[in-house]
């Protein structure tokens, strides 16, 4: 006899196999498989592998940017104290999953809306975060894609597994050299 199991297992599990092995490891044989389950646990929950992959998405828009802003809006502070604990958040990050949608969205439709719906909403609140700092609305676009791509392209590149493992006087450098308002 299987277990039962809730949605947001199978939505977990998806996002892990998405982390570690791409879009295509998210089927729902695999994923039974991994879980211990059979497929019909699955077909309980969702109508077929796409309804699943939207889940996914959506899922991974609200862990991985609405969860992130509530967080550090929760810290409270100043511009700059929020937009440190944004960078401590995001950089405890191995970045695997967003790299693996962003792969997925080169060749789909519907991930490819969900990154572009994400990198707005993700620009706008660094930007916000910018503006807060006393920068115009122009260095502060400037300053927040400047953050945005660099950590999506070390997201790219694949940053070490260990966050301990990367260089925090590098890290202090560049947030000292991002922040500083030459009108102050």
């Amino acid at each position: 006899m299987s277990k039962r199991l809730g949605k947001r297992e199978w939505i977990d599990a998806g996002l892990k196999a998405l982390a570690a092995q791409g879009v295509d490891a998210v089927r729902v044989e695999v994923l039974a498989k991994a879980l211990g389950v059979t497929k019909g646990s699955f077909y309980w929950h969702f109508k077929n592998r796409n309804a699943l992959l939207e889940a996914v998405l959506d899922a991974w828009k609200a862990r991985a940017t609405n969860d992130v802003i509530a967080q550090v809006e929760e810290r409270n502070g100043d511009a700059r104290a929020r937009l440190r604990s944004l960078f401590t958040i995001v950089l405890e990050s191995d970045g695997r999953l967003d790299r693996e949608i962003r792969a997925w969205a080169a060749k789909d439709s519907a991930a490819l809306a969900a990154i572009e719906h994400i990198d707005r909403r993700r620009l706008a609140y660094l930007e916000s975060l910018f503006l807060g700092l006393d920068f115009t609305p122009i260095e502060a676009a400037a300053r927040a894609r400047l953050v945005y791509h660099a950590l999506i392209g070390q997201f790219t590149m694949g940053l070490p597994a260990k966050p301990q493992s990367r260089p925090s006087k590098q890290f202090e450098i560049i947030f000292e050299m991002l922040v500083r308002n030459n009108k102050t």
